[in-house]
């Protein structure tokens, strides 16, 4: 995992997944150096990945008094119970379903849970947090979160994009990227990861953008996209624009079976007997 700071107080923790098919999406956690410190969702959970270490660079995961997990996917909660552990003075900043949906597999401390719903705030010592349901999802149980002090927003899974290459998707700003390209990507990834918006009231989901529209936050710290400073308009108008649009369909069993044909064998038994 690489980290940069977008702010004096805030650290990038980024890594990606190549998707085949779709591109490199973009991982990211973050570390709020608030007066309590916050970090928010805690990585992938693949062996080689080692969030506990990567968060320690930045912040004592003794001094970390807050944990907020925007949802409970997999790519949001691989340093989960590391960081519980290591931290343990935390709470998890999570929702009543969050909490549900991670029992089917290994259960939160309910003792160590913090639950807060969108329009809700949180004190971390030096600035507020405030809760808000990002205008795309994937989880029911998303929320993001203003962060008072900064203006800085943390959207979750929301304004996400897949990138052509891990240099990209880990890069430190999306303004590296061609506007069009991002845009694309955008759009995309809304088609992959909320594909109900295919089925919404245009103007139910307008509405949705008004958190966005009235506080019109300079960065935008998303799961799925580097940092995203001062386009925040032109990423609204994008995603506004994604109502109505076709979802993405994924390769069927035809499609992996040519797939495989195409690899090439692996090692081993090419000697001997024919």
């Amino acid at each position: 995992m690489r980290i940069h700071k977008v702010r004096p107080d805030i650290s990038v923790l980024s890594d990606s997944l190549e998707v085949p098919g779709i591109g490199h999406l973009p991982v990211n956690a973050f570390v709020l150096l608030a007066a309590e410190p916050v970090v928010v969702d805690t990585g992938l959970g693949l062996p080689d990945r080692n969030f506990l270490e990567t968060v320690g660079s930045v912040v004592d995961p003794a001094d970390v008094r807050w944990i907020w997990l925007t949802h409970p996917d997999r790519d949001h909660t691989g340093g989960i119970f590391d960081l519980l552990a290591a931290a343990p003075r935390a709470r998890l900043v999570t929702t009543f379903l969050a909490v549900g949906i991670m029992s089917c597999e290994r259960p939160l401390p309910l003792d160590r849970v913090y639950l807060l719903n969108p329009g809700q705030t949180l004190d971390v010592g030096d600035r507020t947090l405030t809760g808000f349901r990002p205008p795309l999802f994937d989880n029911p149980a998303t929320v993001g979160f203003f962060d008072d002090r900064s203006g800085v927003c943390f959207s979750s899974d929301c304004f996400g994009g897949p990138l052509t290459g891990a240099d990209l998707a880990e890069g430190d700003d999306v303004g590296a990227l061609d506007p069009e390209d991002l845009r694309a990507a955008q759009l995309l990834w809304a088609s992959v990861d909320s594909p109900w918006v295919q089925n919404v009231d245009v103007g139910r989901f307008l509405d949705s953008f008004r958190p966005l529209r009235d506080r019109e936050p300079e960065l935008i710290l998303s799961t799925h996209l580097p940092p995203a400073q001062g386009i925040t308009g032109s990423m609204i108008d994008t995603l506004s624009s994604a109502a109505g649009s076709s979802p993405f369909v994924g390769p069927d069993q035809a499609a992996l079976e040519q797939m495989l044909a195409g690899f090439e064998p692996s090692g081993g038994g090419h000697g001997g007997g024919h």
